[in-house]
């Protein structure tokens, strides 16, 4: 076990010295994830509705091998999935610290989370509206996009600010393994070398982050519902 830092008591001018770096290292930890999670998540959600009973192509064994899929990304705290998965990432990365370690963990429990997020979200268009699309000779693809994705964006919104606050929270986690941003902050100084300062710091720094992105989603999902 390594050796405890030295008690250290940051001043608060220097606060900032250290905050806004590491609140820099946090949205680009959080936005390269969402981009992912986006990218994946989302064809993927589509994917688990539409081969459901209730979806355009009903299709038992591919839903119940897509559910399990996304079933396994979300079936272990993130904090043991990101000690599950390291030798995957450091197949991919050549590394288990720092800012590409935590990209794999958080990538597979953000994809798994979207993915059923854009599930429900999708489960809630009126099935009228898909019957009324094939009958006016719609192809599937263009139902997916123009019925299913347009009527379900104020839930996709809701869900996509739903992850994105999560993700804010799994890269505080990943601090641990000095990813950067907030949480690797707040576990070196105001953890190990018990610096109370920057501890209550990063605290309300990440209530203040979270309050503004629900905020921002709610205000959106309002101007979407129609």
């Amino acid at each position: 076990m390594s050796a405890a830092l030295p008690l250290i008591a940051t001043p608060w001018p220097d606060v900032p010295d250290l905050l806004l770096p590491a609140l820099g290292e946090t949205a680009r930890t959080v936005g390269v994830v969402m981009a992912i999670v986006v990218l994946l998540g989302g064809p993927l959600g589509l994917l688990i509705f539409n081969t459901s009973p209730l979806g355009l192509t009903p299709h038992r064994a591919a839903h119940v091998t897509i559910s399990w899929v996304a079933n396994l990304g979300r079936s272990l705290p993130f904090l043991v999935l990101m000690a599950a998965i390291i030798p995957v990432t450091k197949l991919v990365f050549g590394t288990t610290i720092g800012f590409k370690a935590a990209l794999i963990p958080m990538a597979v429990a953000g994809v798994a989370f979207f993915a059923r997020l854009t599930e429900n979200a999708v489960r809630e268009v009126p099935r009228e509206l898909l019957d009324v699309g094939l009958a006016a000779g719609s192809g599937r693809w263009q139902i997916m996009a123009g019925i299913q994705l347009r009527e379900a964006l104020p839930g996709l919104v809701a869900g996509f600010t739903l992850n994105v606050i999560a993700m804010i929270e799994y890269s505080a986690i990943a601090g641990a393994i000095g990813s950067g941003g907030i949480g690797y902050l707040a576990v070196n100084y105001g953890y190990r070398r018990f610096d109370d300062t920057i501890m209550i710091a990063c605290i309300v720094v990440l209530i203040a982050l979270v309050q503004l992105i629900q905020f921002t989603g709610d205000r959106a999902v309002r101007a979407l519902t129609h």
